[in-house]
């Protein structure tokens, strides 16, 4: 009796372990994830530049970051890596306020241009730009008016490629660099960046265009349009005007936009983002409704609403055939004649470059 007393015992202390040991490891399954929960918590309140928590919208946002020393700051970098993670994130993240700028040329103006070219391209995206600075990028004088070109870049996503940057920046002083991602998501931050530069900037400009990278422009005749007697100093903004559009609501689509950050079925009249000149007014009333109004990832239609909010409605180009998109048979077509019209490569800006400038010297 007395042995098998003993072996009950044993038994039930047995018994006694294993369930403590259950215990311990379902309190360590619960206390993991709740860990695990606080930590992200706080890196996402610590590191996220959010002021206003009203509304939200879906941003590619950083998987992973480091520190940079650049110029004697420090920085800390968002990174967007291969695997994309779609992150809920407050609207007002697209208010420039939220950034500021890495690399500038602040004093670009002191020579009061009439006109300014802001180029938003990628920053690894060196051929486009040298292609750029060899063609219309190297005007600096257009009948008799100043003319300045930049190019806009976010964060380059390593540290060697932000050395070789700013390398870029020093021989030919013509970029300006903001501490956003640089993602297809993120083209309203970029844009909105750019008329912060304009309006902080370079207010006494009397114009100034967002052209993309893969664009070919026309100088000469933008400044014919601009020089001329009825073209608007004020609340002016032409391109190629967009009529009518339906809002995509596909979310396989690139360019969906959820009803909650656009309710309505179309679009308001908007310029489509590949080039679009406008006043000097422009920026700073933009940065402005756009404080009120949630950005979505259409640049060109998100303006298109922040103008509709001000009142102000794009203007028909007087020979709107001059705003070109892709062109079928360049060959055929006569590119003097275009103030701009898009480009399948850097090789090719260069092509319709010297091609009009055949055309011109024949004459």
């Amino acid at each position: 009796m007395a042995i098998g007393s003993m072996w009950k015992r044993c038994c039930l202390a047995q018994d006694r372990d294993l369930i403590c040991h259950i215990k311990t490891g379902f309190a360590l399954l619960l206390t993991l994830p709740l860990l695990l929960f606080v930590i992200t918590c706080f890196y996402n309140f610590s590191f996220k530049p959010v002021k206003h928590p009203q509304t939200s919208f879906n941003l590619v946002n950083q998987t992973q970051s480091y520190n940079v020393a650049t110029e004697g700051k420090k920085f800390v970098w968002n990174l967007l890596t291969d695997h994309q993670i779609i992150q809920t994130v407050h609207h007002h993240v697209a208010h420039p306020s939220n950034y500021h700028f890495i690399l500038d040329e602040p004093d670009k103006c002191k020579q009061n241009p009439f006109l300014v070219l802001m180029v938003p391209v990628a920053p690894h995206q060196v051929d486009a730009r040298n292609a750029i600075r060899s063609t219309w990028g190297n005007e600096s004088s257009v009948q008799g008016k100043a003319v300045l070109t930049l190019f806009l870049v976010g964060l380059t996503g390593g540290p060697e490629a932000q050395q070789q940057l700013e390398e870029e920046s020093r021989q030919h002083r013509d970029l300006v660099q903001s501490n956003f991602v640089d993602s297809y998501l993120n083209l309203t931050i970029k844009t909105l960046v750019i008329m912060d530069w304009l309006a902080t900037r370079c207010p006494q400009a009397q114009y100034s265009m967002k052209v993309d990278s893969d664009m070919y422009l026309n100088l000469e005749n933008l400044m014919n349009l601009l020089l001329a007697p009825n073209t608007p100093r004020e609340n002016y903004i032409t391109g190629f005007l967009m009529w009518d559009q339906n809002v995509i609501r596909n979310k396989k689509s690139k360019y969906y936009v959820s009803e909650e950050l656009y309710p309505e079925p179309k679009y308001p009249t908007y310029v489509l983002g590949v080039g679009y000149v406008f006043s000097s007014d422009l920026p700073k009333k933009i940065i402005e409704a756009s404080k009120d109004m949630k950005p979505f990832n259409i640049e060109d239609a998100y303006v298109g609403t922040c103008l509709k909010r001000l009142g102000i409605k794009p203007s028909r180009a007087p020979d709107p055939s001059q705003f070109q998109t892709y062109m079928k048979d360049s060959k055929r077509h006569d590119l003097s004649k275009v103030i701009t019209t898009i480009a399948r490569s850097p090789k090719q800006i260069i092509e319709f470059w010297q091609n009009v400038k055949k055309t011109e010297n024949n004459r």
